[in-house]
């Protein structure tokens, strides 16, 4: 078929404009954000914060889609195998990032092949808290109660392979004390029975543990971090109180399934940037006792290599298996 001049003209423009139409245009529709724990957690705490000023900055909705189960495995498989088009992406924390290329022999996803980084967002501190039952306020003091426990200490954790268990087999090791797991379901009901004395103790994240050491139900005797939060600023570190070079998070940053167009991965990034800079965000982040910790994508991709050679030395030394 022959065209007029002027047409093909036209025709050959828009054919060239079509690529850069579809940058421009990401992105056209809202934003699936798999958070691989309940509702209500510290996770999709994190994750409703920064989703409101993020979609504020890409334009379109974010929607929290909970995926729990299975050590994060569940939401994790879930967001590997989705179309990489930068309509999904997940909460890749010490979890699904670090700890189960350890504690599996075999897992549905390749957390260096499956996943893009798009940035770093938070790192909860842990705390060593007990219940008020137990005699201490301290750390010399847990550590004087704790040798005289004949059959060892039982301690809480939100689950098998959690940060707050990994952080806890590391105290283990370099307090070294005799201490027994007791494993949770979720932080919620492990804190709920730290607080009513079946269990004495245990690592809690500051999103989990805050009003209750406030409230006197929990009494915190050192923070796992290397420094002093402001949230408890008169609450010294465990390195402090003598235990030298310890330090244990719950971090989590954002991922997209590989392949996904480096202009997603960039948007995304800058709205994540944005909205841990923002006012709001920086002052929920204070009230929970979270660090923001923004990043690059390669920022986020060499810390999640760090923290995964970290804690498999940790696990295992301690023999730690999830199957």
């Amino acid at each position: 078929m022959h065209y007029p001049r002027t047409l093909r003209r036209w025709i050959s423009v828009a054919l060239l404009a079509l690529p850069l139409a579809a940058v421009a245009a990401y992105p056209e529709k809202s934003i699936e954000w798999v958070v691989p724990y309940p509702a209500g957690g510290g996770s999709d705490v994190v994750a409703r914060i920064l989703s409101l000023p993020m979609s504020r900055t890409l334009g379109q909705p974010i929607i929290i889609n909970n995926k729990p189960g299975a050590a994060t495995n569940i939401g994790a498989d879930y967001a590997a195998k989705a179309r990489p088009d930068g309509y999904v992406m997940l909460t890749g924390d010490t979890a699904t990032m670090a700890a189960n290329p350890a504690l599996y022999s075999k897992l549905s996803y390749n957390v260096d092949k499956d996943f893009t980084p798009v940035g770093l967002m938070a790192r909860f501190p842990l705390i060593l808290v007990v219940n008020p039952g137990v005699p201490a306020k301290n750390l010399t003091e847990f550590m004087v109660w704790a040798k005289k426990q004949p059959d060892g200490v039982n301690f809480a954790t939100p689950g098998a392979g959690s940060p707050h268990h990994l952080a806890t087999e590391l105290f283990r090791e370099r307090s070294g004390l005799k201490m027994v797991h007791v494993g949770y379901r979720g932080a919620a009901p492990a804190v709920q029975d730290v607080i009513g004395g079946q269990v004495p103790m245990m690592f809690v994240d500051t999103a989990s543990g805050y009003q209750h050491i406030q409230s006197g139900r929990l009494v915190a005797i050192g923070v796992a971090s290397p420094k002093r939060i402001a949230t408890f600023s008169t609450l010294p570190t465990l390195a402090e109180q003598g235990l030298k070079g310890f330090e244990a998070y719950a971090w989590q940053g954002l991922v997209v399934p590989a392949a996904t167009p480096p202009e997603a991965v960039n948007a995304l990034s800058k709205a994540l940037l944005a909205a841990l800079d923002s006012t709001e965000v920086k002052a929920r982040f204070q009230t929970l006792g979270l660090e923001a910790i923004p990043s690059t994508p390669a920022q986020m991709d060499a810390y999640a290599k760090a923290e995964r050679e970290k804690w498999a030395k940790v696990i295992r030394a301690s023999n730690i298996r999830l199957d």
